[in-house]
């Protein structure tokens, strides 16, 4: 029963992302067409993508994984990740498929919510999670840096790209344990110029929240440079 779930949701996935090419204006989640307002992914779906249950940007059970490790001032995630579902299929499009177009989308759309509740009060730069040269090269892209577009879109706030870069091209972490995480991520990450972001507040944005390793790296490089704040913006939260 798993082998046939497993290769059913593959299927259904190709069937998706085939229809998609043929016919670009259909919704990537339910294959209904688009109207003229919607893109990639039609208003029902994106209202119904699961959400973390929630609002506190200084006290909720993400912020809490850096309590005692990072001033970190506000931590929020747009969505909730759940295997097989809508969250998952576009999330691995945008990393893995080619479909950078579907980070600004979900950037926008997680944003605007956090926008009305004064959640980018404050900040002054958005900072993507770098990848190394070597894999962005491989991949084409940084989702994170697509995501941070459509944040940028709906907010009004720059983004830094050259300032915080990664030292190596580590191996992924999807199936690592939680101190394997940690060392895997701890070292990775510096200033390549610590000016644009002194005495700035930055927002780190990145793809997915799991143990929170990676952006307790970035934010400690970050926090190198002189009187500099962090927040952190994920799209999900697993």
């Amino acid at each position: 029963m798993g082998t046939w779930k497993m290769n059913h949701t593959w299927i259904k996935r190709r069937i998706n992302h085939l229809l998609y090419l043929a016919y670009p204006d259909l919704c990537l989640v339910c294959g209904a067409a688009l109207n003229d307002t919607e893109r990639l992914v039609c208003h029902e779906c994106l209202y119904r993508l699961p959400k973390p249950d929630f609002d506190n940007p200084t006290d909720n059970e993400a912020a809490r994984l850096f309590f005692g490790k990072l001033p970190v001032e506000k931590v929020a995630c747009g969505l909730k990740y759940l295997k097989e579902s809508p969250v998952q299929d576009l999330m691995e499009a945008l990393k893995y498929r080619g479909r950078k177009d579907i980070g600004p989308v979900l950037g926008s759309f997680t944003a605007a919510p956090l926008l009305r509740t004064g959640f980018f009060n404050g900040i002054d730069l958005l900072v993507p999670v770098p990848l190394h040269p070597a894999k962005q090269k491989r991949r084409g892209y940084n989702q994170s840096e697509w995501l941070a577009k459509g944040v940028a879109q709906t907010t009004g706030l720059p983004i830094d790209t050259t300032s915080l870069k990664r030292l190596a091209d580590n191996k992924t972490q999807t199936k690592k344990g939680l101190f394997e995480r940690w060392q895997n991520v701890e070292t990775l990450f510096d200033l390549a110029d610590p000016l644009p972001f002194e005495g700035k507040h930055i927002l780190l944005i990145d793809d997915v929240l799991t143990s929170g390793s990676t952006l307790e790296a970035c934010g400690k490089a970050v926090l190198k440079a002189k009187n500099a704040r962090i927040s952190f913006f994920t799209l999900a939260r697993a």
